[in-house]
Parts: structure tokens; sequence; C-alpha cells
């Protein structure tokens, strides 16, 4: 599609942005419209998912049609059933009439399922009948119904994560995911931001019937440089705000600061040794992380035990060589990250070291000290084995082994390859 017929579409759904990722977004929903595939609309909450099952039902041929938009995440887990598929008189109680639901409803249309992944399991099997076959059955119903409707799917969940713990169910996720289309966050749309400002203020003005309040240029780029956690949903309910108690129609970062609710800072620990900014190791998942923290705790444990024995045998007179110079930075930095007040750190067994006084090495009696030898694991090395393992744990059933990973199959198809291990 060209820039004129994109420019047409935002003018006509109420789009506001120039951004390329929003542009693409847009186009693919306009290409994908005509056919009957089904669309999968991923992004955070508060993005504007809603327009693009409109675009795609306005711009295809079942425009004439019926279009619905069912959130799923309000619906009770209870009666969900019963508001897609319908139900029949006495199914539960309060079912005094024959009711139809939105699938029987949408037949002939688009039916868009805001919040999909937020459906129970049971509601899932459903659904997926309806993508493979167009059949469904009314709750307490024994007949099967057809339908004839274009599936639209929205969600904010990461559903890697979701079919990894067994909330959402992966076959109906390839089925829904036909098409995906990607809405970019607010964060990810820095020159949009000031223009959908201005548009809202705009509107509020109108509105309320007042002056449209306008940023000073320090209160854009305050506004530019905010992540903006909740989106455009958020940037619209400050702008009304500010629209509504606000005398002076010129807008400061005092002012603006005012509306602004703070980010806390990062609470996680920072990891010590980590490489340089140039030379990041990129990490998966919290597991991996933990693997790197564990292992850099085991080294300095190694580092630890190597510098006791050195010094059990001088104490003994045994000639001893001079420490290696890993063993002088670790002595170093001992010192230098030592806290004024103790801090408390999740106790992991696994590199749990036995507790060293130092009345032990003053005793008379010392035995000779055993022969140490260092252990130099990597993460890597333990990665490779523990996904070794689980395949075999499994029989080579990958799915069954990326469950017992807790880590999605795409990741481990990839380190399968990554590793050797096909």
């Amino acid at each position: 599609m060209n820039k004129t017929e994109i420019q047409n579409v935002k003018l006509r759904f109420g789009i506001i942005g120039n951004t390329e990722g929003l542009n693409r977004a847009i186009d693919i929903a306009m290409q994908v419209a005509p056919t009957d595939l089904s669309v999968l609309v991923t992004g955070e909450s508060g993005v504007g998912k809603e327009s693009f099952p409109q675009i795609i039902h306005q711009f295809s041929r079942r425009k004439h049609g019926p279009y619905i938009a069912v959130n799923c995440g309000a619906i009770p887990e209870g009666t969900i059933d019963s508001e897609l598929f319908g139900h029949e008189k006495g199914a539960f109680t309060g079912a005094i009439s024959d009711r139809n639901g939105y699938f029987a409803e949408a037949d002939g249309g688009t039916i868009f399922l805001d919040e999909v992944g937020e459906l129970p399991l049971s509601t899932q099997a459903r659904l997926l009948r309806v993508l493979e076959s167009g059949e469904y059955i009314k709750v307490g119903s024994s007949k099967v119904q057809k339908t004839n409707v274009r599936i639209v799917a929205a969600t904010n969940v990461d559903f890697s994560t979701a079919i990894a713990d067994g909330r959402f169910r992966e076959d109906l996720y390839y089925r829904l995911n036909t098409v995906p289309i990607k809405v970019l966050p607010l964060r990810e749309r820095p020159d949009d931001i000031v223009l959908l400002f201005r548009k809202f203020a705009s509107d509020f003005g109108e509105k309320y019937h007042m002056p449209a309040i306008q940023l000073t240029e320090e209160a854009k780029q305050m506004l530019v440089h905010y992540p903006w956690p909740g989106n455009i949903r958020q940037l619209k309910n400050i702008t009304e705000q500010i629209s509504i108690l606000e005398t002076n129609r010129d807008i400061t970062p005092d002012i603006l600061q005012n509306y602004l609710p703070p980010q806390p800072e990062s609470r996680l620990p920072a990891l010590f040794g980590m490489r340089p900014s140039g030379d990041k190791k990129s990490f998966e998942s919290e597991r991996e992380i933990l693997y790197q923290v564990l292992f850099d705790m085991r080294r300095d444990v190694t580092e630890l035990k190597k510098l006791v024995h050195d010094i059990m045998a001088e104490r003994s007179g045994t000639p001893v060589s001079h420490p290696s110079d890993t063993t002088v930075h670790y002595l170093q930095n001992m010192v230098n990250v030592v806290p004024e007040s103790p801090v408390v750190v999740n106790p992991v067994s696994a590199v749990s070291a036995p507790p060293v006084h130092a009345a032990s090495v003053e005793e008379p009696e010392v035995q000779e000290p055993e022969e140490y030898v260092e252990e130099n694991l990597s993460l890597d090395e333990v990665e490779r084995d523990m996904i070794r393992k689980a395949l075999e744990r499994h029989h080579g059933k990958r799915k069954n082994a990326a469950i017992d990973l807790k880590i999605s199959e795409r990741t481990l198809y990839r380190k399968i390859k990554e590793y050797g291990l096909e």
C-alpha cells in the first residue's frame, strides 16, 4: 500500500502517528483484510489494538455483515461458553430460554476476541473447533451448529510463557496467529507522542469549552522521554487531567511533572563482574540470570578455598607457591565490596561452602592440604548439559523437554542447534 492509502486509513479510523512500525501494522491489516485468514494483534495494554480489527473488517468482503467485539477478560469463566456459543433452555440455573451466542450472531461477519489470552482452557478447546471446522455446540445441547465468521484476536499476554505454563493451548495459538500484527508501545514511537498530546489537547479544549493547553519545548522533551507504561490510554488521561485542572494553558516541565507518575527504579541486584557494555551476554530468561549468579558465586568460593589451602600449607611449613594474580584480585574485590551493613541473599544449597574460622588456621595440627583442582564450568556448558539430560529423560521429545526446562519450544530448538545436540 502507498503512503496516501495508509494516510486515508489513519484519518478514517482516527489513528495518529507516522512511525514506520505503525505504518507497517496498518499496511499488513489492509493487505490481509480481503482474505479470511485469522489475525492475531499483539501489543501492550493501551496501545490501540482495537483499531486494527475494525480496519480488517471494513476492508473485507464481510464489511456489510455484523462486527462484534468481545472482551474475553471481562466475562466470568462460568458464563464465557454461554456468551460465546449460546445455551439451551435449562442448561444451567437461570437458563430460562434458548439463547444464541456471539458466534451465531456474528455469522457472515467478523468477531473480535480481545484479551483472548484470558480464555479458560475448556473454552479454548471450543474455539479451536470453530477455527478448524466452523462448528460449535451450544451449552446443554448435543446438536452441532455451523457458523461462518472471520476471527480477529488481540492480546497483551506473552504466549510463549503462557504456553510453557500450560495456560494456553499451543495448537490454538498457531491457528490464531496465521497473520500476526504487532502494535508498538508508545515509548517506541517518540515522534508520535507530541502529535497525540496535541490532538488530545485540542479535543478536550473543544469538549470543555476552553483554550487547548500547549507544551513548552522543555515540557515536550520531558513528555518524549517518559516511558509511558500505560501507553496511549495513559497519555490521553493525563492530557485530560491537565486540561481540566490547570488554569495556565502553557504547560511547563514543573507543571507536567505533577501529573507524570514517578517510575520506580529497578531493584534487581547488579551482577558483579558483568562484562563491559559493548560485550554483554544476552540473557533470555530469569533462569539464565540465576545460573550466571550461581556460577559467579561458585568461582568466588573456589578462589577462597584455594587461598585457605595455601594459608594452611604455609602454616604447616609446606612450601607453597605465591598466590595467583586471580586470587589477589579476588581478595581486593572482597575488600572493596564488603558493605557497611549485612546484605541478606537467598541461600542456594548447590553453591554453599563450609564456614571458615580464623581459629582453625592457627591450630598446631593441620592436615596436609589435598591437591586442589579448580573447576571451570561455564554457563554454556551447564546449559548444554541440562538440555541434553532433559532430552534423555523425555526420550528426545522436545515439547516435554521444553516444559521440563520451563522454556519455549522455539528457544529449545535454537539451543539444540546452537549446542549441536541434534
